[in-house]
């Protein structure tokens, strides 16, 4: 039987980080250098980007209630150590081995490093920190070879082969979660739900990558007119979509209320569908359109497609990235090739060449994504990275000090919520029947009737009180009080 206690990860995660941190600065020691004449006018651009990233993307990810330390803290981990390599091998590979470092590459490095982020989405509660620091390395390379590929032979633009970030962290997420899938995930997690804080936050960070996404679209656009317009078709686009969020949320919603899942998903789907073709819209209706039509495409397939579809595959999306980046990136992909078939109607040939380049490229960043994702995700379960036990996915005890004290709402038999406070003391105590408890433990339900005395638990080692006033330091049979009982018991496979 499998244990149930989380692997320690307290040589694995410093050793792992050390060693990469270290080859880091050997890299940068030979082979970098600052760039001093490159023009700093995209730093404004630079500081909108960097906030999406670490703090729009880190609190998009807080809103399962027991994993939210771990959603922010892990992609804080990922984009430090993805955006360093992000910079190497770019360097490597679009600067002829030599690492250049200025604003404009570490805008790049900034944004490779976002697949990262989107792919622990598909991955969130499942995966320990040392099976995602592997994955962001894998993954930025492949991408940034991906990029390499599509710039070089395709003859794609570089800051348009940056916009296949959310389709490629997507799919490779998908199918490192593929990997990663164990039967139990396919009932609703308890751990996995979310609460009203956890949303509120997870909606903060939502908001912080609307507000900003029109930098995330232009920043790397050379050309002055290009970028204006792509800011203005970029704002029109999420502004649709988050229309469409609303509207359809509470159309496609059985009750008729809002869905916070679908308002923090759609709403950015404009953006992300808009990322192919935002410079070349030379009308905001057309952005309109497109955004409408993604934040439609993110919403149906969250309410209808994501538990018959995920089922049927045998896959768990935690975030449902597969509706919030890869159906929304398909769908602006597919849109572009359509416009530019439309723009060169008049030539044959170079509208039949510029569509298949672009379908090409898709197809390409898509094919690579799930291959590599697919390899990713069977390295990761090997047993060197230390996968943590199912019945600790999605739990932030299993990685971070948190103070002895658990505040959980159990049901009784009646149905109705029972409140539960524990809290643990330092020193342990001797009940009268010779049971060890923990001085200073304490539990208080309310609504139920007032006991002197307490459950004494030996083998789990801490004592629980059953009332709304009581002091530790009496004993009882628990068959008395078989329901506080069944609630003890329940609290205590949550804890342990």
């Amino acid at each position: 039987m499998a244990s149930h206690w989380p692997p320690s990860l307290r040589v694995h995660l410093p050793v792992l980080a050390l060693v990469l941190e270290t080859a880091f600065i050997l890299i940068f020691y030979f082979c970098a250098s600052y760039d001093l004449k490159a023009d700093i006018r995209i730093s404004p651009a630079f500081q909108n980007v960097s906030v999406m990233v670490v703090f729009g993307f880190g609190f998009l990810l807080t809103f399962p209630k027991r994993y939210s330390l771990s959603s922010a803290g892990f992609g804080l981990l990922l984009v430090a150590l993805g955006a360093q390599w992000a910079l190497i091998v770019d360097g490597f590979l679009f600067s002829d081995g030599t690492v250049r470092i200025n604003l404009r590459s570490l805008l790049t490095a900034t944004m490779s490093a976002a697949a990262v982020l989107v792919s622990a989405g598909a991955t969130l509660g499942k995966a320990n920190p040392v099976q995602l620091a592997c994955m962001a390395v894998v993954e930025v390379t492949v991408f940034t070879v991906s990029r390499w590929v599509a710039v070089e032979y395709l003859k794609v633009e570089s800051h348009a082969s940056l916009m296949y970030v959310h389709m490629f962290g997507a799919y490779f997420g998908l199918m490192v979660s593929w990997m990663l899938y164990s039967s139990s995930l396919s009932q609703n997690v308890e751990k996995e739900k979310s609460k009203p804080v956890s949303d509120m936050f997870a909606m903060l960070g939502t908001l912080f990558l609307w507000m900003f996404w029109p930098s995330f679209n232009s920043a790397l656009i050379q050309n002055e007119a290009e970028q204006r317009v792509a800011v203005y078709n970029t704002y029109f686009a999420i502004a649709a979509s988050a229309v469409a969020a609303f509207v359809l949320s509470m159309a496609a919603s059985r009750d008729g209320k809002l869905s916070m899942a679908h308002i923090r998903s759609a709403t950015l789907a404009g953006g992300i569908a808009l990322g192919f073709s935002a410079p070349t819209i030379q009308h905001p209706w057309i952005a309109m359109v497109l955004g409408l039509g993604a934040g439609a495409t993110s919403v149906l397939g969250l309410a209808f497609a994501q538990r018959s579809l995920d089922a049927a595959l045998q896959l768990h999306d935690t975030c449902g990235v597969q509706y919030t980046f890869g159906w929304p990136s398909l769908f602006g992909g597919l849109a572009h090739a359509i416009l530019i078939v439309i723009e060169n109607r008049g030539s044959l040939t170079q509208m039949g060449y510029a569509a298949l380049v672009e379908i090409g490229a898709l197809s390409l960043s898509l094919a690579v994504a799930l291959g590599a994702g697919l390899a990713t995700g069977l390295l990761l379960t090997c047993k060197l990275c230390k996968p943590p036990p199912v019945t600790k996915y999605f739990d932030d005890q299993a990685y971070w000090t948190q103070k002895l004290s658990f505040n959980q709402h159990l049901g009784t038999e009646e149905g109705a919520a029972t409140s539960l406070s524990l809290q643990f003391g330092e020193n342990k105590k001797i009940c009268s029947d010779g049971t060890e408890t923990l001085a200073g433990s304490s539990l208080k339900q309310r609504g139920a009737p007032a006991v002197k005395s307490v459950t004494c638990l030996p083998k789990a080692a801490f004592a629980v009180a059953v009332s709304t006033h009581l002091s530790v330091g009496y004993c009882v049979d628990p068959r008395r009080i078989k329901e506080q009982h069944r609630a003890v018991r329940k609290l205590e496979n949550v804890l342990f």
